[in-house]
């Protein structure tokens, strides 16, 4: 089974390039992440004709998450546990095939100096504690834009970004605490390489001269990283027409 996670910068701008790539990789479960679009806006039945079931938990111009399985989505629930309503629609889980999915779109936080910035590391606080109500479910995979790269290796200029917005030890912090509910870094399995990106800013060819982050990722549990087979990144989307600034990131599990 293939799972994917993209923040696809407006499924409206990229409905055709979502659908292409679901069409030429035949992935199962794709989990998305900056929809920007109401829920009765997302364009479903494209979706739907492939055969893909769909969670939605959107909002107009900003953040909004969405969850395509080609198998049924059970349990599905939007938002923090005992507040569902959050205007910021940043949360969705579903079981699929018995593995809890969690997908997430973190807070940018803007800046280190800011109260948004504050915000981001209390959200991923309030996300910590969120995970404990899936403390039964025997297989658990959180994925989404975490707008943190991890280490050194993640980031295009260790000395440029060392403190700054993305790469601060404060996020640093939240995000490993965060993973002690006991969950790995999917790609770092497979790949332990530096280089790896999988968002490059639009402007100063960034793509082209390979000056990106690794903000994206599948973190899974031990029950799922046992049956996690291969991890990767498909860079290609981020060279296609009208590109979001993130790219798909992947893993494929054994039955």
């Amino acid at each position: 089974m293939m799972i994917a996670s993209w923040n696809v910068n407006s499924i409206r701008a990229r409905t055709d390039a979502v659908l292409a790539w679901l069409d030429r990789t035949q992935c199962d479960v794709l989990c998305m992440q900056e929809t920007k679009v109401v829920d009765g806006e997302f364009p479903r039945d494209e979706f739907v004709r492939r055969g893909y079931e769909l969670a939605i938990s959107g909002q107009a111009t900003y953040n909004g998450v969405a969850i395509a399985s080609r198998h049924p989505l059970e349990d599905v629930r939007a938002g923090f546990l005992g507040d569902p309503d959050a205007s910021e629609k940043r949360i969705l889980s579903a079981r699929v095939r018995g593995s809890r999915i969690v997908t997430v779109y973190v807070p940018n936080g803007k800046n280190i100096e800011s109260e948004a910035f504050r915000y981001k590391l209390g959200w991923l606080e309030r996300l910590r504690m969120n995970l404990t109500q899936y403390l039964h479910d025997k297989e658990l995979l959180l994925c989404g834009d975490f707008n943190i790269a991890r280490e050194e290796r993640d980031v295009f200029d260790v000395e440029k970004m060392r403190g700054q917005l993305h790469f601060h030890p404060d996020e640093h912090r939240a995000l490993a605490h965060l993973l002690d509910f006991g969950l790995q870094d999917s790609l770092r399995k497979f790949h332990p390489e530096a280089g790896l990106y999988t968002w490059w800013d639009y402007r100063a060819g960034s793509f082209r001269r390979n000056r990106g982050l690794r903000i994206d990722y599948i973190f899974l549990n031990d029950a799922l990283a046992e049956r996690c087979t291969e991890a990767g990144i498909d860079k290609a989307e981020r060279s296609g027409p009208k590109p979001s600034d993130h790219t798909p990131v992947y893993i494929r599990l054994k039955d």
